[in-house]
C-alpha cells in the first residue's frame, strides 16, 4: 500500500470515529420522534457522516482526518470544489465503489493513491499538505 493510501485511510478511520460520536447524539435526540430501528442504523450514520464531510469538505477542502493526515482534496484544475462534484464523490465512494474494487482492484492504486476511481468520478485529487 503506498504512502498517500495509508494517509487516506488513515483519514477515513478517523472521519468515522468522529461521525459515530456525532451519530451516538443525534440517535439519541431522534430515538424519542422515530421508532423505526431500521432508520437508526441505515439512514442516520450516513447523513450524519456526508453532511459533516460535506460541510468540511466545502469550508476548508479539508475534513479533521485529512488535517490530521496532512491531505488535502483539490479540483483538478484546481478551481473550488462544487457541490456537486463533493455530493458526487462521497456518494460514488460509499457505494459504488464497492463494486468496482471488487472488478477492478488495480485501479485503486493509480498515481500511487492520489487518485481513486471516485476521484476520478468526481474530477478531484488528493494532495499531501
Amino acid at each position: 500500500m503506498k504512502s498517500i493510501t495509508k494517509k487516506r485511510t488513515k483519514a477515513f478511520i478517523i472521519d468515522l470515529a468522529i461521525s459515530g460520536v456525532v451519530t451516538a447524539g443525534v440517535e439519541y435526540v431522534l430515538r424519542k420522534k422515530i421508532k423505526n430501528e431500521a432508520f437508526h442504523h441505515l439512514v442516520t450514520p450516513t447523513a450524519v457522516l456526508w453532511g459533516l464531510e460535506y460541510a468540511q469538505i466545502r469550508k476548508g477542502g479539508q475534513t479533521i482526518g485529512y488535517k490530521a493526515a496532512k491531505l488535502a482534496l483539490q479540483n483538478e484544475d484546481g478551481s473550488p470544489l462544487t457541490c456537486q462534484q463533493i455530493t458526487k464523490r462521497m456518494v460514488y465512494r460509499d457505494i459504488v465503489s464497492t463494486f468496482d474494487y471488487l472488478l477492478k482492484r488495480q485501479d485503486f492504486e493509480q498515481e500511487d493513491g492520489a487518485l481513486l476511481p471516485h476521484d476520478r468520478v468526481a474530477r478531484t485529487i488528493v494532495k499531501e499538505v
